[in-house]
C-alpha cells in the first residue's frame, strides 16, 4: 500500500475515533446533563475557542507545511520547528493572560468562572499538542494509535463520573482532559523527530503566513464561533444545545472527508515544492469524485432521517435540533469542496492572500446576518447564517483557485450526480413519511440509500478508485 493511503487510511480511522468516542459518550451525557446544561458547556467552548484561535494563529497550517517542505532533513525541520514553537507561545501566553482577565471584568462570564479556569488547562494543553509536527512528517500511525488509546480513557471516565445533571463540570473537566493526555504523550515523542535549540532563530520569515493565516481562521469562526456565542447571549442555553446538538451530528459525517484533506496538505505541498504539476492536478480530479461520491448520498439520507437521527443520539427534549439540521446537513458538499480548494489548492500554492479575502467576505455576511437572524429566528437563524457565509467562500475560492491555478468547480459533474439520485431521494422520502415506526422508518431509510449508493457506484458508475479501494481491502492485510 502506498504511503499516501496508507495515510489516507489512519487518518480516517483517526477522524473516526475524533467522533466515534464522543458520539458514545453525546447519547448518554444529553440525557443525564439535559439540553440546558449541554448548552452551557457548548457555550462556554464558544468562547474558549476564541481565546485557542488567537493562541494557535496559523500554526497549524504554517507548521504542517512548514514541516513538510524540510522533508528528511532533521536540521532543518528541527529550526523550523524551533522558530515556529516560539512563536506560538508568545501568541498562547497572551490568550492565557487575556482569558483570566475577561473572567473578572465581563460580567456576563461570571457565572462560568469555574468551567473557564478549566479552559485555561484546555488552553495550555492545545499549545503543547503540536500535532502539526507529526502531520507534517506523515506519522499519522502514531497520532492514531495515540489518539484511540486517550479517547478510551475518556469514555471511561465519563461513564464513571458523570452521573447527574449537576456533573457538567465534572464531563467538561474530562473532556478537557483528553488535551492534557495527547499533549503529554506528544512531548515525549516528539524528541524523537525534532532537536529544540533556540540559537539563531528566525521568527520574523513566519510572522507574516502566521498572522495572516491565524487571521483566516480567526475571521472564519465569526460565523461559526460567534454564531454559537451570540445565540447564548441573545436566547438562552436551549437554543444552543439545539443548535450544537445539530452542528454537531454535521461535524462527525464531514469529517471523514476532512480526514482525506488533512492528509492532502503535507502531500500537495511536497508535489508543488517538486515541480510535479501534473500529479498535483490529478490529485484535485481524484479528491472532486470522491467528495461527490460520499457526500451526495449522505446529504440525502441525513436531510430525509433528521428526525430519527436527532432521537437517537439525543433522545427526547432536542425536537428543537431538527430543523436546524437540516438546514445545515448540505454543508457536508458546500465545506467539503471548499477544503479542496482553500486546502488542497490555494495553501500549498501560498495563495495566503486569497485565503484571508475568503475569510474577510466570510465573516462580514457572518456578521451581518447574526445580527439580522438569530435573534429572531434562534436556532434556525443561526443555522441559515451558517450555510449562507459558508455558500459565499466556497464560490469565492472557487474563483481565486480557477484564476492561480486553472481549476474549476466541477459543475458537470456535481449536477449529474444530483439528478442520478433524484429517484433515490424520492424513494427516501416517502419511506420517511409513509413508515410509522421510528426504528423501522430509519432502517428501511438507512438501507435503501446503502443499496442505492453501492449500485450506483458499482455497477452504473463504475468508479475506479472505490473498486480498487474495495479490491485492496478484500486481498490486502494491513
Amino acid at each position: 500500500m502506498s504511503d499516501l493511503k496508507r495515510n489516507v487510511f489512519y487518518n480516517s480511522v483517526l477522524t473516526l475515533a475524533n467522533y466515534v468516542f464522543p458520539l458514545i459518550v453525546f447519547p448518554y451525557v444529553s440525557r443525564v446533563l439535559g439540553v440546558g446544561n449541554i448548552g452551557i458547556c457548548n457555550f462556554v467552548d464558544s468562547i474558549l475557542q476564541w481565546f485557542i484561535l488567537f493562541s494557535m494563529m496559523g500554526i497549524n497550517i504554517v507548521g504542517n507545511r512548514e514541516i513538510a517542505m524540510a522533508g528528511t532533513d532533521k536540521c532543518v525541520r528541527s529550526k523550523a520547528f524551533s522558530e515556529l514553537i516560539v512563536l506560538n507561545l508568545s501568541t498562547t501566553l497572551l490568550a492565557i493572560l487575556c482569558l483570566i482577565v475577561a473572567m473578572y471584568t465581563v460580567p456576563p462570564l461570571f457565572d462560568y468562572r469555574r468551567l473557564l479556569w478549566v479552559g485555561v488547562v484546555k488552553l495550555t494543553a492545545n499549545f503543547a499538542c503540536v500535532d502539526w509536527l507529526f502531520r507534517g512528517t506523515e506519522q499519522f500511525r502514531y497520532i492514531t494509535a495515540r489518539s484511540i488509546l486517550v479517547k478510551f480513557l475518556y469514555v471511561v471516565a465519563v461513564f464513571v463520573f458523570v452521573r447527574k445533571a449537576d456533573d457538567y463540570i465534572i464531563y467538561y473537566f474530562v473532556s478537557s482532559l483528553m488535551w492534557v493526555g495527547n499533549a503529554l504523550v506528544n512531548i515525549v515523542f516528539a524528541r524523537k523527530v525534532i532537536s529544540v535549540s533556540f540559537r539563531g532563530l528566525n521568527i520574523s520569515r513566519y510572522l507574516k503566513p502566521y498572522l495572516t493565516l491565524g487571521l483566516y481562521a480567526f475571521l472564519s469562526s465569526m460565523y461559526i464561533t460567534f454564531n454559537v456565542t451570540y445565540l447564548g447571549f441573545a436566547t438562552d442555553n436551549v437554543q444552543v444545545g439545539y443548535y450544537t446538538t445539530a452542528s454537531k451530528i454535521h461535524s462527525i459525517i464531514i469529517a471523514f472527508f476532512t480526514a482525506f484533506t488533512g492528509v492532502m496538505l503535507p502531500r500537495m505541498s511536497s508535489l508543488l515544492s517538486e515541480g510535479r504539476d501534473s500529479d498535483f492536478r490529478l490529485y484535485i480530479s481524484k479528491s472532486f469524485n470522491l467528495l461527490l461520491l460520499f457526500a451526495v448520498p449522505v446529504v440525502i439520507f441525513t436531510c430525509v432521517a433528521a428526525p430519527e437521527i436527532i432521537q437517537i443520539l439525543a433522545g427526547s427534549g432536542y425536537e428543537g435540533a431538527v430543523l436546524p439540521a437540516r438546514i445545515i446537513m448540505p454543508l457536508i458538499l458546500i465545506i467539503g469542496f471548499e477544503q479542496i480548494f482553500v486546502i488542497q489548492i490555494l495553501m500549498p500554492l501560498r495563495c495566503d492572500r486569497e485565503v484571508l479575502i475568503n475569510s474577510f467576505a466570510g465573516a462580514v455576511l457572518g456578521v451581518v446576518l447574526i445580527l439580522l437572524l438569530v435573534r429572531q429566528f434562534k436556532a434556525v437563524g443561526s443555522a441559515l447564517v451558517w450555510i449562507s457565509c459558508e455558500l459565499l467562500v466556497l464560490i469565492l475560492a472557487s474563483m481565486f483557485s480557477r484564476k492561480r491555478a486553472g481549476i474549476a468547480f466541477p459543475f458537470r459533474e456535481m449536477f449529474r450526480m444530483i439528478l442520478h439520485y433524484v429517484p433515490a431521494a424520492a424513494v427516501a422520502l416517502t419511506l420517511e413519511l409513509c413508515v410509522g415506526s421510528m426504528w423501522l422508518r430509519f432502517a428501511l431509510v438507512c438501507l435503501w440509500m446503502a443499496c442505492y449508493t453501492a449500485v450506483y457506484v458499482l455497477f452504473i458508475k463504475k468508479d475506479e478508485i472505490v473498486i480498487s479501494f474495495i479490491n485492496r481491502i478484500i486481498s490486502y492485510r494491513l
